[in-house]
């Protein structure tokens, strides 16, 4: 009884040793004979695998997120636009909607087109939404909300921007003056790769929203770019731009003008030149005030004169009648005396006394005005104060330039910028050898920054390590394979045994080949394994038969 529980607990001791170690199983697995020759093939397999798993992950563009968190009727929607228009698109394991970094743009503009997505309601449409009793709190966030979506759906539609958000600082009104305060407003803008807002496309904006908000002045409102950069200016920033802005603009003006000169005569990239103008950005004002002292004018005339009583004899009187009715005799006036006419402003001095029913003095008071002149001149800023002009022109090597041509084409510089030497302006034309110049880059990016660049670039990686895998693995493997293939077949077809039935060892030493017993195929076949098993022993067993027979 002891002898059988005995047996029977013995083969279990293999069986635990084997599962406490899987590398003892593992090696034992790959020790067998079917395995091994299977080694080759199943390196061979995981080679073409990892080959296709490496073509698969480069040549397959990198994704970007095109919506996230999106409501399901807005994926389902977007996602059927996009296999409409054969836009590969996937989903991530957050749920949000991806497409080929290539065709993000693409997928965005088509949508757009598409008003999709439209689960997010903006703008106006915000208002639709308010529930029913909702408080005016609730009432005024909301129509600001929907005033700032407006404000930056209106900014986007500038080519130069990207995407724009506005937000609005607009205080509650009050009836207290002294509590008043004007609401403002700010802006992010983000521009589009490569782009740039202009000034007259931020003054746009600025007016734009100032103009949509009642109250609002230009100044108060802030534009920033995605940078971070301050766009809008204000106070005496704005303003000192705007004088260098001004300054830049007539330097570019003479430069254009002698660039159009200048290329039909000396050609395209023959020639540079520069400007430096001295512009007076100053404003003066100035008001002059004159008389006329020769020609005076009475401006007004006051005054009153009395007569000598008429002759009684002479008056008429009496009864009505024939004879009361007939004319009176002739007045005889006589002349003043000269000398004794008022002067212009003094009042009068009595007359002389004249005949009968004549004036007999007056008293007047005269004023009289002189001629007056206002004269008001107003200078206005840009006038030119000193101008310098430099041109360079390009000399061929061994064709230096003439005195009498460097002349000419100064006094066609100095006739295109209208040289004043009151001014001291000056100009100067030089003929100097130009350096090496290296070519201008493309316009647009560079070619390793575009699409097709980083596509091709995949490709060709993906390609370059299938190759390598190829020749440096498959191959070296697949010449394994079919040696031992021939090997295989080789040995079957030599016989096992000697001419005795003496089985032969695998291992072929050269003390074998003299063995007895062993006939002259199975000699060659040994010599045959020999060479093949030991070249450099065979090579210099034939260089010793060689010397030997010499």
């Amino acid at each position: 009884m002891s002898n059988a529980i005995a047996t029977t607990e013995t083969p279990a001791v293999p069986a635990l040793a084997g599962a406490a170690n899987p590398l003892a199983q593992v090696r034992s697995l790959l020790a067998q004979p079917a395995v091994k020759r299977s080694l080759p093939l199943i390196f061979m397999l995981g080679l073409i695998g990892a080959a296709a798993l490496a073509w698969a992950m480069l040549s397959t563009p990198p994704q970007r997120v095109l919506f996230a968190n999106l409501p399901e009727s807005d994926k389902a929607a977007v996602s059927q636009a996009l296999d409409a228009a054969n836009i590969p698109n996937a989903m991530d394991n957050s749920g949000s909607i991806t497409v080929n970094e290539d065709d993000f743009h693409k997928a965005r503009m088509l949508l757009a087109g598409q008003d999709l997505p439209k689960a997010a309601p903006g703008g106006y449409a915000l208002l639709d939404n308010l529930p029913m009793g909702a408080s005016r709190a609730i009432e005024g966030e909301r129509l600001r909300q929907a005033r700032e979506t407006e404000l930056a759906r209106s900014i986007s539609e500038i080519d130069t921007v990207a995407v724009a958000r506005v937000h609005l600082a607009t205080p509650e009104a009050t009836v207290f003056v002294r509590d008043k305060a004007e609401p403002s407003a700010s802006v992010i803008v983000t521009l589009q790769p490569g782009r740039s807002l202009s000034d007259a496309q931020v003054r746009s904006i600025v007016n734009l929203v100032a103009s949509s908000v009642p109250g609002m002045k230009p100044d108060a409102v802030t534009i920033v770019d995605q940078a971070g950069e301050l766009l809008s200016k204000t106070g005496s920033d704005s303003a000192g731009d705007a004088r260098i802005d001004f300054q830049r603009r007539v330097e570019d003006k003479y430069r254009q003008q002698l660039v159009q000169l200048l290329t039909p005569l000396l050609g395209a990239g023959n020639f540079t030149t520069e400007v430096q103008a001295e512009v007076d950005l100053d404003e003066s004002q100035a008001t002059r005030e004159s008389f006329d002292k020769a020609n005076t004018v009475m401006r007004a005339e006051q005054g009153s004169w009395t007569g000598a009583p008429r002759d009684v004899a002479g008056a008429p009187g009496g009864i009505p009648g024939a004879l009361s009715n007939q004319p009176p005799a002739d007045a005889t006036v006589a002349a003043p005396t000269p000398g004794t006419a008022p002067a212009p402003g003094d009042p009068a001095t009595p007359a002389a006394t004249t005949a009968a029913g004549v004036k007999q003095t007056d008293s007047y008071a005269r004023s009289y005005d002189n001629a007056k002149e206002v004269s008001v001149t107003r200078a206005a800023p840009g006038s030119i104060k000193r101008l310098s002009v430099a041109v360079l022109m390009k000399e061929e090597p061994g064709k230096p330039r003439g005195q009498v041509e460097i002349r000419q084409i100064d006094e066609l510089v100095k006739a295109a910028v209208g040289f004043n030497a009151a001014r001291q302006d000056q100009v100067t034309v030089v003929s100097r050898k130009f350096s090496a110049a290296t070519d201008a880059p493309a316009n647009g990016l560079p070619f390793y920054e575009t699409s097709w660049f980083a596509m091709v670039l995949r490709n060709v990686t993906a390609l370059v390590i299938a190759l390598l895998v190829l020749f440096m693995g498959v191959r070296p493997l697949a010449k394994a394979l079919l040696r031992k293939r021939d090997d295989a077949g080789r040995g079957a077809a030599l016989p096992m045994g000697g001419a005795d039935g003496v089985a032969l060892p695998t291992q072929v030493s050269p003390e074998m080949l003299g063995a007895a017993g062993v006939s002259l195929g199975d000699r060659v076949g040994l010599v045959r394994d020999f060479t093949r098993d030991n070249p450099a022993r065979a090579a210099l067993a034939v260089r010793d038969m060689i010397k030997t027979g010499n």
